[in-house]
C-alpha cells in the first residue's frame, strides 16, 4: 500500500479523478460543496476485500482509444444525419413515414448522448481538447449544456448511493419516514413528480427544454458560460433546420426527438438506480465500491438496445470507474467474476421498478406507496408498548 501523505492536494485530486472520471477542479469543487472524495487508489478508506483486484482490472480498460471513438463517431453522427435527411425527404409524400424516422432518430439521439457523457467523464478519447469539442457539439444536438452539466454529473458519481446527499443528478427518493413526516403538500408533489407520466413524458421535456436552458446559481464562469454558448448554438440550428424545414414541421420533428431521447434516457437512469436490492446507506456508513457494484444496476438488454443505449447498461461498471469508455464497458464486466456476480436487470423484471416508491431505512429495500399501511401499524404496535 503506497504512502500518499506527502502528495499534494492536487496530486490527490488528480489520482482521485482517474479513477472517478471527474476532471480535479470539478473534483475540488465537489468537496468545497460538501461531496465525499471517491477513495483513492490505495486509499485506506476502502474495505471490500478485492479492492485492489478490481482496480488493477478496470484500470486496463481506462484508455481511450482513437479507433474505436471514431468509429463510434461515424456509425452514430452519420445515420443520425442522414435520418434528418430522410425526414426532409419523406415530408414530401407522407408524414407517417416521418414520424417513424423521428422516432429512430430519438432512438440514436440516446447513443449521441452516451457519447457526450464519455466526454464529460473524460473517457472518449485521450485529449482533453477532443473531448471538450465533441462534448459541446453533441451537447447542442441533445440540448445539454456541457461544462454545466459534466459539474452536476461529477456531484452525482461522488454521492450516488448515499442517503444524507441526495439531491443533485437523481430521482428524487424519500424515506417511509421521511414521508410519513412530510407536509401534505410536499407528499402530493412526491407522488406527482414520481407518477410515471410525469416522469417520463413531463419531466424529460422540462429538463431538456427548460432547466438546461439556465444555469444554477453556484455555477462557476466557465459552467454559467457553456449554458450560454449552448444556448445561442441551438437557436442557431433551430433557426436553419427551420428554413431547411418549415418552422412547424421542424418543431414537430425536434418534439418526436427528443421526447423518444428523453423518455428512453431518464428511464434507463431511473433503472440504473431504482431497483429491487439497489444500496443506499447513510454517510458514515457509505462505501464507494459497494455504491459502484450494488447501488447501480447491470441492465441487461437485448444487442439492439445495448448497442443504442451506448453500453450504459453496464452500469455497475460505469460508477465503479467512470474512466472507462462505454466501448469498453462489456469487456470489463466480462472480465472479473466479482462483476459478473451482480444480479442482472432484465427488460422485463426492470418493470417492477415501477412500483418502487419509497426507501425503507429498516427493511433496506426499496418499497410502494402500499407498505406505508404496513410501516404505519408497526409504529402503532410499538407506541403501545
Amino acid at each position: 500500500m503506497r504512502d500518499d501523505s506527502n502528495l499534494t492536494k492536487r496530486e490527490r485530486q488528480a489520482r482521485a479523478a482517474t479513477m472517478s472520471g471527474v476532471e480535479p477542479e470539478d473534483l475540488s469543487r465537489v468537496e468545497e460543496e460538501g461531496g465525499r472524495q471517491v477513495p483513492e487508489q490505495g486509499s485506506e478508506d476502502e474495505r471490500p476485500a478485492k479492492a485492489s483486484a478490481w482496480k488493477e482490472i478496470v484500470a486496463r480498460y481506462q484508455k481511450a482509444s482513437i479507433g474505436r471513438g471514431v468509429w463510434q463517431i461515424v456509425n452514430t453522427l452519420v445515420p443520425f444525419a442522414a435520418l434528418w435527411y430522410l425526414m426532409y425527404l419523406s415530408l414530401a409524400v407522407s408524414w407517417w413515414i416521418a414520424v417513424p424516422l423521428a422516432i429512430l432518430a430519438g432512438a440514436f439521439l440516446v447513443r449521441v448522448f452516451i457519447i457526450f457523457h464519455d466526454c464529460g467523464h473524460g473517457s472518449f478519447f485521450k485529449s482533453r481538447m477532443a473531448n471538450d469539442i465533441l462534448g459541446f457539439i453533441t451537447g447542442v444536438l441533445t440540448f445539454t449544456p456541457y461544462h454545466h452539466w459534466r459539474w452536476e454529473h461529477a456531484l452525482h458519481h461522488a454521492s450516488s448511493g448515499d442517503l444524507d446527499r441526495r439531491g443533485t443528478g437523481d430521482i428524487w427518493t424519500l424515506t417511509v419516514q421521511e414521508y410519513l413526516e412530510a407536509s401534505r403538500w410536499k407528499r402530493f408533489a412526491y407522488r406527482l413528480a414520481r407518477n410515471p407520466v410525469v416522469l417520463f413524458a413531463v419531466a424529460p421535456l422540462y429538463l431538456l427544454l427548460i432547466k438546461h436552458r439556465f444555469a444554477v446559481p453556484k455555477a462557476s464562469r466557465r459552467e454559467r458560460g457553456s449554458v450560454y454558448w449552448t444556448n445561442l448554438a441551438i437557436l442557431g440550428m433551430a433557426a436553419g433546420l427551420s428554413w431547411f424545414f418549415g418552422v412547424k414541421e421542424y418543431l414537430l420533428l425536434q418534439f418526436v426527438i427528443m421526447m423518444v431521447a428523453g423518455s428512453a434516457g431518464v428511464w434507463l437512469f431511473y433503472v440504473q438506480h431504482q431497483f429491487e436490492d439497489v444500496y443506499w446507506e447513510r454517510r458514515d456508513d457509505w462505501d464507494y465500491t459497494r455504491a459502484a457494484l450494488q447501488g447501480s444496476s447491470f441492465y441487461k438488454l437485448p444487442k439492439v438496445l445495448q448497442w443504442l443505449s451506448g453500453n450504459i447498461g453496464f452500469h455497475h461498471i460505469h460508477h465503479l470507474s467512470p474512466r472507462i469508455p462505454n466501448y469498453h464497458l462489456e469487456k470489463c464486466h466480462k472480465a472479473e467474476p466479482l462483476f459478473q456476480s451482480v444480479k442482472p436487470v432484465t427488460l422485463f423484471s426492470s418493470l417492477k421498478s415501477f412500483t418502487f416508491r419509497l426507501w425503507d431505512e429498516q427493511r433496506r429495500k426499496l418499497v410502494g406507496y402500499r407498505h406505508l399501511r404496513d410501516f404505519r401499524r408497526q409504529q402503532n404496535r410499538v407506541a403501545r408498548h
